[in-house]
């Protein structure tokens, strides 16, 4: 069957939300598409071959050097190729070129094995990028790069051909199908092996990491036309082939690390010191100049290591070994310390083992290139640029840098790297505003240096646009020819990324440049770097923070221009693409490395556009909170007792009539029946010393408890002296699951009676509010109001801050946290507090055979998701944790106004739910809760509740 090609998208918006991506360079498509399958993508290929139409192939577009751009049609193959096989128990993966490095990972984790390339960008890179830069990274090396792990490959020609090298008569069906580029590939083979000093200068080239170029050594290392095509693909950046999968050879995971960090008095006395480094074993050796310490001194979670270092000009090396067993790594660590002993060392040195401090060391060098480039100066552009020399002349190499930087005049100039490969990276801060002339004169100045020490000019990021006009000047006449040849038979027609890895423009690399912009401060530091992609829950609807942020920069752009059309384009379109539709979770934050909260953006431009009116309606609705809310219980009630229907159709009615940004939708999902109302007094064991102020969240009284059991959010269960009565029912899709209290508020109760505590509850509790409600639609004033009686009610309650409160809402003990920040108020989350104070107190009586647990986007805030995990470990024999777990995009009631946000948000966490059912479903957040409901059919509820019922 004949497949059409995908559709070409040619909408402004569309367009410029794909362009950017980490380089300096912005090329603006002229069309974009998203093809969904192989089949689509033969068929786009042919087109383009018929129509000589250039086309680039983008996924990630983590790339600095400015290969994932064009200015013709752009394809964005992120969504569509995203599949993970993990075959012979983890030995070896099978992945689409959508999925990013961190998602295979996790897959590979519970089975002791991952890939071998491990760039800093892992958390957002895609293996389609990951394969076309053939990527290493901070241990890999060349010795578990891409080109060197991969086994098979599966890829789509210019033509349309697909060429699969993981099938049984591979080669013969490329001399079927492709005679011409088969017997071309034997010839260009021969041609190479027989000119020894070709050969010399390859093999020289490849023993040092190197992305420059094409990956001539393919010719010697492998006979056969299959597989000498499926490695020159690897490091092509999307000039030769469309990567559809990969089959990679994985690595063991090693389980006994120690990381350290050795500070030298100057970057000399480092590089210096590398040959003994480079003969202890090291598996990485990350160098970090004075400005990379300066810089990481200042990221939040930066470890004491780097903190502690005072001011001056000191350089590190962060070192690890690894090892099977654990006498083996105690032996590395000893002489690591014999080696700390030898060397003039400007602080103390310490090996350790202990994983947090471990992950912030590397957390912090993994985020240095966008820290860094966060800290440029306002209208400057971060340029970071990639060599690698032998180790022998690093030393020198690095002088030579910082000369250059001096002459150039470029004074808060960085260098890190990977320092046991000899493979460092420098950061420039350059105003691109006068065509980048200091930077091409710099430029010619560094490629000098570079070949003079018999280095590459790229190691890792690949060529590019940045380095395509020096690639002859590397590799010299007669190789370049070869690579020219071997472009003109695999894409005859020159459609694939043309302009990239070969040019004949030499001033190719100071053409479209990036221009700068500012905007709000929120977002000003962005380097478009994409880090926040992969956990943003609108990311497959509208678009992702990245893209949210380069359109306020493309539209302020067109004003300045004088293109007051397409800036009013760009902004017509933000209302729905860039605020409605998102989250405001803030799990952007989490990846970002210069920690911008995308959702603070959102929020400010959701105030800017509220009127007065609105305002003062919600002011007004949080001086009356208690009536609101009990309003809201009421109503949930009442709709419940009719026909789904007739609630449905009323307030699909009033979303036509007032907007879907105003009036919810009554979502299946919704609980039958409101909660009861909130009330004071105690809960637990009534003759015990009170242990903490319990807030109970109000959400609990909106929307009851799962399956209508009992008396919702008011109740314990009995015992405690509130009236309520245990509530009971089965749940749709975990229908073996006991009996439980009715919600959190009453498992809660329960849980510390058993364990002979007592919670105080506020008088006023039904009154209060975490103020999220208000902050997350832009209603700065309620919100502040709200929080002036948060303070006040929660001053009192807690006797000043000598009880911790708790709160039974992920979510909400985030907004309590804020409101009483610079109080000396402890705020805890339920489960945090009952993982520390309850848990050991309690007799698991029959554990549950399996829950699925759902960690939230506020619990990872919280840093609560482990305390959550921990708790369902305590009550299931099985926990599963989805490894495509994210936020569900509910976000209080944004699931109700746009269920098409989480219904996108959940795809992939609900198939993999799918796929495995367990006896409970638990989480710690009700709307939550409802959101993966929507998304599963199961009911989920807070993970106390399965605590409660299993302590029963």
């Amino acid at each position: 069957m004949t497949v059409a090609p995908p559709l070409l998208d040619t909408d402004l918006v569309a367009r410029h939300a794909l362009a950017h991506d980490a380089s300096h360079y912005l090329l603006l498509p002229e069309a974009v598409t998203a093809p969904a399958s192989e089949a689509e993508v033969v068929a786009l290929l042919r087109e383009a071959t018929r129509t000589r139409r250039p086309l680039t192939f983008r996924s990630g577009g983590t790339s600095l050097s400015g290969q994932g751009q064009s200015d013709s049609v752009l394809a964005d193959v992120r969504r569509g190729f995203r599949a993970i096989e993990v075959l012979d128990g983890g030995a070896r993966v099978r992945v689409g070129p959508g999925a990013t490095l961190r998602q295979v990972n996790a897959q590979l984790l519970r089975h002791g094995r991952r890939l071998g390339p491990d760039p800093a960008s892992e958390v957002a890179c895609t293996i389609g990028g990951v394969i076309a830069n053939n990527s290493s990274g901070m241990a890999a090396g060349i010795a578990e790069n891409s080109y060197r792990t991969l086994e098979s490959l599966r890829c789509v020609l210019p033509g349309g051909t697909v060429v699969d090298t993981g099938l049984e008569g591979a080669d013969a069906r490329l001399r079927r199908d492709e005679p011409a580029l088969h017997a071309g590939l034997l010839r260009l083979r021969d041609r190479v092996r027989g000119d020894a000093e070709a050969t010399r200068v390859l093999r020289e080239r490849f023993a040092m990491k190197n992305t420059m170029g094409y990956g001539l050594n393919a010719l010697l290392d492998f006979d056969t036309p299959a597989q000498i095509l499926a490695h020159l693909v690897v490091g092509s950046e999307g000039t030769l082939a469309f990567v559809s999968s990969a089959v990679f050879r994985t690595v063991r995971i090693q389980r006994h690390i120690a990381t350290g960090l050795l500070v030298l008095p100057s970057l000399q006395a480092a590089t210096a010191a590398l040959p003994e480094v480079v003969g202890a074993g090291f598996a990485t050796a990350e160098l970090m100049d004075a400005r990379s310490l300066e810089v990481a001194r200042q990221l939040p979670g930066a470890p004491q290591e780097i903190r502690g270092l005072g001011a001056g000009s000191p350089a590190a090396l962060l070192v690890e070994h690894r090892a099977d067993e654990a006498e083996a790594l105690a032996q590395k660590a000893a002489d690591a310390d014999a080696l700390a002993n030898a060397l003039s060392l400007a602080a103390p040195f310490e090996m350790t083992t202990d994983a947090t401090r471990r992950a912030a060391m590397w957390t912090t060098r993994k985020g240095l290139y966008a820290a860094v480039a966060g800290a440029r100066p306002a209208g400057s552009t971060a340029l970071l640029e990639d060599v690698v020399v032998p180790v022998p002349a690093l030393e020198a190499t690095c002088r030579g840098l910082q000369e250059l930087f001096d002459r150039h005049g470029y004074d808060e100039s960085v260098i890190f790297g990977h320092a046991k490969d000899g493979n460092i990276h420098f950061l420039l801060n350059e105003q691109l505003g006068d065509g980048g002339h200091r930077l091409e004169a710099f430029t010619e100045d560094m490629v000098e240096l570079i070949l003079g020490r018999g280095g590459n000019l790229k190691a890792e990021h690949g060529t590019g646009r940045v380095m395509a006009p020096f690639v002859q000047r590397q590799y010299g006449p007669m190789l370049y020819g070869v690579m020219r040849e071997l472009k003109a038979l695999v894409d005859p027609a020159g459609i694939l990324n043309p302009g990239v890895v070969l040019t004949d423009d030499p001033t190719a690399h100071m053409r479209d440049l990036k221009p700068v912009v500012g905007i709000e401060e929120e977002a000003d530091r962005c380097v478009e770097c994409g880090y926040c992609e992969p956990v943003c829950p609108s990311k497959d609807l509208t678009l992702t923070p990245r893209q949210r942020i380069v359109l306020r920069r493309d539209a302020a752009l067109a004003a300045q221009r004088g293109d007051h059309a397409a800036a009013a384009a760009i902004r017509e379109a933000y209302d729905y693409q860039g605020l409605q539709t998102c989250a405001a979770d803030g799990m952007c934050v989490t990846t970002c490395p210069v920690g911008i909260n995308t959702g603070d953006l959102v929020r400010r431009l959701r105030a800017e556009e509220n009127g007065a009116a609105a305002n003062a309606a919600w002011s007004a609705a949080a001086g009356q909170w208690d009536l609101l809310t009990r309003g809201a219980s009421a109503a949930m009630g009442a709709a419940g007792a009719l026909p789904a229907a007739l609630p449905r159709a009323a307030t699909g009615a009033a979303r036509a009539l007032l907007g879907p940004d105003l009036v919810p939708d009554y979502r299946p999902e919704l609980p039958r029946h409101g909660g009861a109302v909130r009330r004071g007094g105690g809960r637990g064991r009534a003759s015990a010393e009170v242990a903490a102020v319990y807030l109970p969240a109000c959400v609990h009284t909106m929307f009851g408890a799962a399956d209508g059991g009992g008396s919702g959010a008011g109740g314990c269960g009995g015992g405690c002296g509130c009236g309520s009565d245990t509530g009971a029912g089965g749940s749709p899709g975990a229908s073996s699951a006991p009996a439980t209290a009715a919600g959190v508020p009453a498992a809660l109760a329960l849980l510390a009676e058993r364990a002979g505590m007592r919670l105080a509850v506020p008088d006023d509790a039904a009154s209060l509010c975490c103020g999220t409600p208000f902050s997350s639609k832009g209603m700065t004033a309620a919100k502040q109001r709200m929080h002036e009686r948060l303070r006040t009610a929660l001053g009192a309650a807690s006797e000043g801050g000598r009880l911790p409160v708790v709160v039974d809402a992920a979510s909400c003990t985030e907004g309590i946290l804020d409101a009483l920040a610079g109080t000396g108020i402890e705020v805890l989350d339920a489960v945090t507090f009952v993982r520390g104070h309850l848990l050991d107190r309690l007799e698991v009586r029959e554990q549950a055979a399996s829950a699925t647990v759902h960690p939230t986007c506020s619990t990872t805030h919280l840093g609560a998701t482990e305390d959550l995990t921990a708790i369902a470990e305590a009550c299931a024999a099985e926990v599963v944790v989805p490894v495509a777990w994210g936020c569900c995009g509910y976000a209080g009631d944004r699931g109700m106004l746009h269920p098409e946000l989480t219904a996108s948000a959940t795809a992939a966490e609900a198939a993999e739910v799918a796929l495995r059912e367990t006896e409970w479903y638990v989480s710690a957040n009700r709307t939550c809760e409802l959101g993966m409901q929507a998304a599963t059919g199961k009911s989920y509820r807070h993970v106390l509740e399965l605590l409660e019922a299993v302590t029963r």
